[in-house]
């Protein structure tokens, strides 16, 4: 089956192919680093996350930029307020981001450009504007693109542009500019931009870059004048993409972007997302609650990424236990004896295909993570179900087939392999572990069931908790 998206741009589902298999060139727009990313944030990452892995999965050459505002009202402000240059203050919480985006399991972007690398590729863009008759200087040095001159505006959005009721007065801000609806590209120089160092030599004057042309120069810069694909959250279809768009278009001439993809906005127990009600959760504060990456990568992505999710601790909870599920079906099929060739067979194989031909459809059905992770969670129930009646005991293939399945199904969504690698435990404390449930076998053997408990005991003080099976006991990190 092939990948459909639904596209922005038409307003409907498309079968996706790239313009130049087998490289796929996506941009999203990435973080403003005035402060450490909440999850709200990350619920956008987490989809460019699981598009970029869905792309791998088809065999494509994925080139993924994702890309850091290091200089905007937001960081100027917040550097001012902290008593320091635009640098210092926004560096940290850069390199916070990528942090929390290891932390949670994102695959490495192809790149992380930073706007104030490329101020002057700016420059040079506003100039070709310019020439072109889509952006004029104001009389205070600042330059604004002229919406007036380019037609196609608003076909993203489906905004209007004509008269005074422009929506572009949403970007209005205290530069002069001839139109409410034009929006700046570069802004004069004022004495809190000075003030952090955020100020750059120009045609126009000392000023800095617009926001929304950041985007443009950064993308078109690292992938070439056309985007496969362009994602954002759905708060910057207008009017930033909408800009970008028309900043873009207005210099190459060539379509900016083939498929717009944009995630709908997260709410904290059914409340909108603000600082005034406390509810900006960062991925480190949720650590520092006890809760786990996999637990927040789990819930994160359990809703399709245009449906709204709904962001519970209760759901953070069960997300826990859905993941402990993983975990102990992952141990399960490693640990479990091999019966011989001629047992009876368990069915393993075709649940297992059967499971991942479910999965792969409800990705390839606009990135369906809801339906994807049900066909996950459906092949966890039917193959333990399959495992009891067999005593445990399954053919070499049959477990290499479920093993094979649930691997593939978690390459996409990278929850089992974050849980894992939090639960994974040094070779001298697993072979502690170890050599104690052997004496403790041999206590219960002999009926000194004192012993027994006494190595029980001291295994719980270490946080390890034992299960007895019939296949034999079992333990892990509590």
């Amino acid at each position: 089956m092939a990948l459909s998206l639904y596209n922005s741009l038409s307003r409907r589902l498309e079968v996706f192919e790239p313009e130049h298999p087998p490289v796929v060139r996506v941009y999203g727009c990435g973080p403003t680093i005035y402060g450490r990313a909440h999850i709200g944030n990350f619920r956008t990452f987490i989809a460019y996350d699981l598009l970029h892995r869905v792309l791998a999965r088809k065999g494509w050459d994925v080139r993924f930029v994702v890309n850091f505002t290091d200089v905007d009202d937001k960081t100027i402000e917040g550097a001012a307020g902290a008593d320091s240059s635009l640098s210092e203050y926004t560096e940290p919480f850069g390199n916070a981001f990528l942090d929390d985006v290891q932390t949670l399991g994102v695959v490495s972007f192809h790149a992380t450009p930073r706007a104030t690398d490329y101020v002057g590729d700016m420059v040079e863009w506003i100039r070709k504007l310019e020439e072109r008759g889509l952006a004029y200087q104001a009389e205070d040095g600042s330059v604004y693109f002229r919406i007036s001159s380019f037609p196609a505006y608003g076909r993203l959005s489906g905004s209007r542009v004509d008269g005074e009721t422009g929506r572009s007065r949403i970007d209005a801000d205290d530069y002069d500019k001839d139109d409410v609806r034009d929006f700046v590209l570069w802004k004069a120089s004022r004495e809190l931009d000075r003030k952090v160092g955020a100020v750059w030599d120009s045609p126009w004057g000392p000023g800095r870059p617009g926001w929304h042309l950041e985007c443009s120069v950064l993308s078109i810069g690292a992938l070439g004048n056309t985007l496969d694909i362009h994602m954002g959250g759905e708060d910057l279809l207008f009017p930033h993409h909408e800009n970008e768009i028309a900043q873009s278009e207005g210099v190459t001439g060539e379509t900016f972007a083939r498929f717009w993809l944009h995630t709908k906005h997260l709410r904290v127990e059914g409340q909108k997302m603000s600082k005034s009600l406390g509810n900006t959760y960062t991925v480190e504060q949720l650590m520092e609650m006890g809760h786990s990456p996999a637990a927040i990568r789990h819930l994160l992505i359990s809703a399709q990424y245009r449906k709204e999710l709904n962001f519970t601790f209760e759901g953070l909870e069960g997300s826990a236990r859905a993941v402990e599920r993983l975990v102990a079906l992952h141990r399960r099929l490693h640990e479990e004896a091999e019966a011989h060739d001629d047992a009876d067979p368990t069915g393993l194989e075709a649940l297992a295909e059967s499971a991942v031909a479910d999965f792969d459809a409800g990705l390839d059905d606009d990135l369906n993570s809801s339906e994807a992770m049900a066909a996950l969670f459906v092949f966890l129930k039917e193959t333990n179900a399959a495992l009891d009646r067999s005593k445990g005991m399954a053919r070499p293939e049959e477990l290499e087939a479920a093993r094979g399945a649930l691997a593939s199904m978690d390459s996409v969504l990278g929850i089992l392999e974050l849980a894992l690698a939090e639960s994974s435990v040094d070779d001298d404390l697993a072979a502690w572990v170890e050599d104690l449930i052997r004496q403790r076998a041999e206590a219960r053997a002999g009926r000194d069931w004192d012993r027994a408990d006494e190595i029980r005991d001291a295994l719980t003080a270490r946080g390890i908790v034992l299960e007895d099976t019939a296949q034999g006991t079992r333990w892990k990190q509590g």
